[in-house]
């Protein structure tokens, strides 16, 4: 049997972007990820866009690969959080969620926009998903169209992933229906 999926958010989760912003969280290191994708910066008319700040905790790949999941990618920045992200956590490439369409749109019945995307790519295994942004409506939802049992852990985007985190994500994937 296949292990359990761990679908990972960048912002909040790894990033914790809503910090303070003069004050980097202890063990985070700070990248600069041009907001073109390419270039240092970008001149939009009169104004130049920063490269965006991003905090990332090294220690955290080390913690993410001793859960016992596969570790999957569920986040806007797709293919590129490989490129920006996995090498600064010591992150092998691994797969990503390919959101298309639903990127961005709100739904009317305020389930989150990846919530389906995701169901759908982990096809009836059990997941845990960490993110910033999932609410009651995505948990009433994994229940009622995924077959498996799903984890949707919340993590503070203040704080980003911390003991007690990974240590529920630890739990979930020693229960009976993950192993």
């Amino acid at each position: 049997m296949k292990r359990p999926l761990l679908f990972l958010d960048v912002d909040g989760p790894l990033n914790p972007y809503a910090a303070q912003p003069e004050r980097r969280p202890d063990g985070y290191t700070t990248i600069r990820v041009p907001r073109d994708g390419g270039t240092d910066v970008e001149r939009v008319g009169l104004s130049v866009r920063r490269p965006l700040r991003v905090w990332l905790n090294p220690e955290h790949g080390r913690a993410l690969q001793r859960l016992d999941y596969e570790l999957c990618w569920a986040t806007t920045w797709m293919d590129d959080a490989n490129r920006w992200i996995a090498p600064v956590l010591g992150l092998p490439e691994l797969p990503y969620v390919d959101f298309g369409d639903a990127l961005f749109r709100d739904r009317p019945d305020g389930v989150h926009w990846k919530t389906a995307p995701l169901l759908e790519y982990a096809d009836g295994r059990p997941f845990a998903w960490v993110d910033d942004e999932q609410s009651e409506l995505d948990e009433v939802y994994v229940t009622a169209h995924h077959r498996a049992p799903g984890l949707l852990h919340h993590v503070n985007p203040r704080v980003g992933l911390r003991e007690g985190d990974f240590q529920a994500l630890a739990d979930f994937r020693r229960s009976p229906h993950t192993a």
